[in-house]
């Protein structure tokens, strides 16, 4: 064990949190360590950092932005786990807004082709940082080319580093579920007038219109050593926002997961949760969002116990859905209703957004698309990979009905098809079920989804 382990640790609830050493966290680790678990599995690690530059459009806005300058890394992380003789697969974390298929499906035939991991044992989640330049055509801005082929390489440079890295790489698997529940919130509103929040004043605002998940699911892969080699992370919140304005940014997930690093060893990623319906709305500075983040990952990672590694699986399956048709004056209506009350200032850009979008989609209407799920087992953790942004409503019941006693949902994972907001969220309207780029799968998609993912976990479970 290392000589010294510093954890972050609150004064208080709700207030950030300080560095100091504790002997307590030290003394659990220490039991942990005389249980002596036999390491049952192999363990490599890897973090590749993305090319990016001042010229290149940021996404995660309406409209074309630029950055200037850069805080943090934009990085690829991976982590190849292999139980000798059973299987190998690949945890993918990517610094980015959205990981499309165009650029995963490529990756994935060259990861294959240098180490022998099958497309279908690994997946690939994009942390959704508002604040890297963007990967598709959205919102007034298309995809930055250059960038996009740094991704693409990035991801298969990364697994391959990480499987290289398996030499030597005995390892142990422990998990805990922490909680961190003041970063975020359900962001969907809704406003006095009945329409449901998205950007502008907030004082009209009487409940929000869904629940918050603070579920905090925390991996952690320890050497014969005892050092830590790996560790992943699972939270449930938009990850928006910059300690540094007009600045590329991992953002607060990255940011905290790149100095949790530095402190713990090991490398450190971030998989992002069903989010689609939570956001931080301003609640929580960055650097208070950073040291919570820290406070609750160190916090867990003192709590997580050794398990063992019965079963390494990983199911990869298409998902076939279709755009919904839609009115073109009601959904003009919506947008130009909501912005000209809450945002007028940006009535005349963001209408024409949306217009030109709609514009494009009018003639995919009803057209058949095919995506893919994906369910990886480690031991008695399940994740499972849906390629939306996913409300957080679906992600909540798809935990409920997994037959494993621990589910994390990772979102935007191998593909990007839009939010899916459950068929409640579509009633009450609001910006994630206005027509667009950002939002074009017919009404039900979302629960046909998570259908499908319980009924992949069921005949993963079965197959024990």
């Amino acid at each position: 064990m290392a000589a010294g382990i510093f954890f972050v640790r609150r004064w208080c609830f709700g207030w950030p949190s300080v560095a100091t050493l504790a002997f307590s966290a030290i003394a659990s680790l220490a039991n942990a360590a005389d249980e002596k678990p036999a390491p049952d599995i192999r363990v490599g690690a890897a973090a590749v950092n993305l090319e990016a530059d001042d010229s290149m459009p940021i996404a995660g806005g309406i409209g074309l932005a630029l950055s200037k300058g850069q805080e943090g890394e934009l990085r690829v992380v991976a982590v190849v786990v292999e139980k000798p003789n059973v299987a190998k697969i690949a945890i993918v974390a990517c610094d980015v807004l959205f990981v499309p298929r165009e650029i995963v499906d490529p990756a994935l035939a060259a990861i294959e082709k240098t180490t022998g991991i099958p497309p279908a044992h690994v997946i690939v989640n994009a942390t959704h940082t508002h604040h890297a330049p963007s990967t598709t055509n959205i919102h007034g801005y298309e995809r930055v080319e250059k960038f996009c082929k740094h991704l693409e390489a990035g991801i298969v440079a990364a697994v391959e580093k990480a499987n290289a890295n398996l030499d030597g790489g005995e390892a142990t698997f422990a998990f805990y579920l922490g909680e961190e529940k003041t970063v975020g919130r359900n962001s969907r509103l809704l406003m006095k007038d009945g329409k449901v929040y998205w950007i502008g004043p907030k004082d009209d605002a009487v409940k929000p219109t869904g629940p918050f998940d603070p579920a905090l699911p925390v991996m952690a892969f320890r050497g014969r050593d005892e050092k830590l080699r790996a560790l992943l992370y699972n939270h449930s919140t938009h990850t928006i926002g910059t300690r540094s304005p007009g600045k590329r940014s991992p953002s607060f997930y990255g940011l905290a997961a790149q100095e949790l690093e530095s402190e713990l060893g090991g490398v450190v990623g971030f998989l992002e949760g069903a989010s689609g319906s939570t956001h931080n709305l301003g609640d929580v500075s960055m650097d208070q969002a950073i040291t919570r983040m820290k406070a609750a990952v160190t916090d867990a990672l003192v709590e997580a116990k050794p398990q063992p590694v019965d079963q390494l699986l990983s199911v990869k399956r298409p998902f076939k859905f279709r755009v919904r048709a839609f009115d073109e004056a009601a959904e003009d209506d919506k947008v130009v209703g909501y912005v000209r009350k809450y945002a007028p200032a940006g009535e005349e850009a963001i209408v024409s957004v949306f217009r030109n979008m709609r514009r494009e989609l009018k003639a995919q209407q009803g057209q058949e698309r095919e995506t893919t799920i994906q369910v990886v087992q480690i031991g008695d953790v399940a994740l499972v990979g849906v390629p939306a942004e996913y409300f957080t409503a679906l992600g909540l019941d798809i935990k409920r009905r997994s037959p494993f006693k621990h589910t994390a949902i990772v979102e935007l994972a191998n593909d990007w098809v839009g939010y899916l907001p459950d068929k409640e969220a579509h009633q009450l309207g609001g910006y994630q079920t206005w027509m667009g780029f950002h939002s074009y799968a017919e009404i039900g998609t979302g629960e046909r989804m998570a259908e499908a993912a319980v009924e992949m976990l069921k005949e993963m479970r079965k197959a024990k």
